[in-house]
């Protein structure tokens, strides 16, 4: 299954909401070019649900991390939120819980912009 990106503004935060696999390749640049063409147009609050992410490699987590480094540096916030089990014990296992802000729901991630 490949990568499929849809954003989404729920108020001032955009909503990336991410669904297949995020790898080595196409989708990788896709999921980079997505975050980053949203950083560069100045969107501060990015929100992205990876509830429907099947599987990410170490590039995947690479263009996370990358991306989470870009909007900083430029004083955006970037939140997780719905991660899959998996996802969830990835992120755990590379102690990039301890970095990213991780949220059970997007309702939840969206009222912690506030």
């Amino acid at each position: 299954m490949s990568l499929s990106i849809q954003t989404s503004q729920k108020g001032d935060v955009t909503l990336v909401a991410c669904s297949g696999r995020i790898t080595l390749g196409e989708e990788t640049a896709q999921f980079r070019d997505t975050l980053r063409g949203l950083i560069k147009k100045g969107d501060k609050k990015i929100l992205l649900d990876l509830g429907n992410v099947s599987y990410l490699d170490s590039s995947g987590i690479g263009e996370l991390v990358g991306s989470f480094t870009s909007a900083s540096n430029v004083g955006a916030t970037m939140k997780l939120a719905c991660l899959t089990r998996k996802i969830h014990d990835l992120l755990q296992i590379t102690k990039l819980l301890t970095v990213f802000e991780v949220f059970d729901n997007d309702e939840a991630a969206i009222k912690s912009f506030a």
